[in-house]
């Protein structure tokens, strides 16, 4: 490919993410952050393939930066596993197509467990069934994926991606997560040696 082409390919990336609707992430941010009106200060994420992988990296950046968080695998879920979520858990479910069969039921069998579950969801479509589903959705689409074949996930991925890091960003603000708190849980590595100075 010519430099031009990846010049366009770039823009392409970041007209979405200029489009990614802020107000919205506000209200995760707030969601996530009101501790005194919840339970619980867990957050469990979810989803399938790269989005499932997006949604891994958003609970171990929580988990590292003052919010208790996990991974759960939706078809774990319906295998038992499910029962990890206790009363003021949030969940956040990813979704590009909003229509992922397995997050689909995730949602459903949440619904039906005995206690309130605050349903998040980030979708490229708002009309999708998993963004209905949902008490709150967040909704970055449509978007062009820059893959030739306009398939793999490229520029959806990269919005769900920033969102993520706007939502971090924006709940460590909230808390007031401090440097020595940081320390607490980085105790080897660069970033740990790094905070203790």
């Amino acid at each position: 490919m010519e430099i031009e082409e990846y010049k366009t390919l770039l823009d392409t990336e970041i007209r979405s993410l200029s489009s990614i609707p802020l107000k919205e992430v506000q209200l995760f941010v707030d969601i996530i952050a009101d501790r005194e009106n919840r339970t619980s200060t867990r957050i469990i994420t979810s989803g399938i393939g790269k989005a499932g992988q997006i949604a891994h990296t958003l609970a171990t950046t929580f988990s590292s930066t003052g919010t208790p968080s996990f991974f759960l695998h939706p078809t774990e879920a319906q295998h038992g596993d499910l029962g990890v979520m206790c009363r003021g858990d949030i969940l956040i479910v990813f979704s590009n197509s909003g229509k992922t069969r397995e997050v689909c039921e995730l949602i459903n069998l949440t619904r039906n467990l005995h206690f309130g579950i605050c349903i998040l969801s980030i979708t490229g479509d708002a009309e999708s069934p998993i963004a209905k589903n949902s008490d709150y959705n967040l909704t970055f689409g449509p978007v062009s994926e820059i893959c030739p074949l306009g398939l793999t996930p490229t520029t959806s991925t990269t919005c769900m991606s920033v969102i993520c890091d706007l939502i971090v960003v924006g709940v460590m603000k909230k808390i007031g997560f401090t440097l020595a708190e940081y320390n607490k849980t980085h105790h080897a590595g660069y970033l740990g040696a790094k905070s203790k100075s």
